[in-house]
């Protein structure tokens, strides 16, 4: 296999914006690129995430490529999913050989719908979709599960959401102000029950892009290529009565696959909307007492907060 490396990395979010895709990605790109030491035209593959439901439209993707430009043509893809998947493809990618520089962007624009609708169109048409659940009850019936099998308390979560917005205050690109208290934050509303305004996600709009080097190039255009050791992906079964809600064993299996599972580890970037997702992914991973989680603050920590 062909050591990759991240060579570079850019990012935009806010709680809304006015600006369509293009204008979002346009100074992000120029900026990713810029960074990494690749001329524009050097770079052999490029690669985006993002989901049309958000943006309300079929194939947005191919409007944003505009902020790539791809003339003359250029080598590319795109995947109906997020900014992980992407990558992952690029990775993939650099192993064919023939090339040593890849692209990868994701953005999205969610303050444009209501999330609470838009993402329960990825539910099983025939059985879940009909009950038409939104995703903070689905994500309530979880924390539920968590709370009565003893793996955490709302105190708990409560913490976590405490410790992101505290985090994100030294994140420029969290625009969170102030800190929170553990007791305040357990007066908030609730707004499916167990779940309260700060276990709940906000809804922002962002881009992120990264440059991905293979090899000896890697290191002659970065000081410090952040190497790709790792990398493995899974999934879920689709239907929410087939597994426990309390455990994540695709979770666990790509932290095994990609060589981490139990090991020491000095922080983890963790993907968790909800404060208990966090304790879920974290135990998942074997995660030990010491680890620093999410020091961006994560997805809690985003910009703004909009129920």
């Amino acid at each position: 296999m062909r050591d990759v490396a991240i060579v570079s990395f850019a990012q935009y979010a806010v709680a809304h914006t006015e600006h369509d895709e293009v204008e979002m990605l346009v100074p992000v790109i120029t900026e990713v690129i810029e960074r990494s030491g690749i001329p524009k035209k050097e770079i052999g593959f490029t690669v985006s995430g993002s989901c049309d439901y958000l943006g309300g439209r079929p194939f947005s993707f191919v409007m944003a490529l505009d902020a790539v430009g791809a003339w003359p043509p250029i080598s590319e893809s795109h995947v109906e999913m997020d900014g992980a998947w992407a990558l992952y493809e690029a990775w993939v990618r650099l192993q064919h050989g023939d090339i040593d520089s890849a692209l990868v962007y994701a953005f999205g624009r969610s303050s444009q719908g209501d999330l609470r609708d838009v993402m329960v169109t990825q539910l099983d048409p025939y059985v879940l979709a009909p009950l038409a659940p939104d995703w903070i009850s689905l994500a309530a019936l979880q924390a539920r599960a968590m709370l009565d099998a003893g793996l955490c308390t709302e105190r708990d979560m409560a913490a976590i959401a405490a410790r992101s917005r505290r985090d994100a205050t030294a994140n420029p690109a969290a625009h969170v102000k102030g800190d929170a208290r553990v007791e305040d934050l357990l007066k908030n509303r609730y707004v499916v029950s167990p779940l309260r305004v700060h276990d709940c996600p906000p809804v922002s709009d962002g881009v992120a892009a990264a440059v991905l080097v293979a090899g000896d190039r890697a290191r002659k255009v970065c000081k410090r290529p952040a190497w790709i050791r790792g990398i493995d992906h899974r999934i879920e079964p689709h239907s929410l009565g087939v597994r426990d809600l309390t455990r994540s064993p695709s979770t666990s299996l790509a932290a095994k696959k990609a060589g981490v599972h139990g090991r020491k580890v000095d922080l983890a970037e963790i993907h968790a909307p909800f404060t208990h997702q966090e304790i879920i992914v974290r135990d998942a991973l074997g995660l030990e007492g010491g680890v620093a989680i999410n020091p961006s603050g994560g997805s809690v920590g985003a910009p703004d907060r909009r129920m």
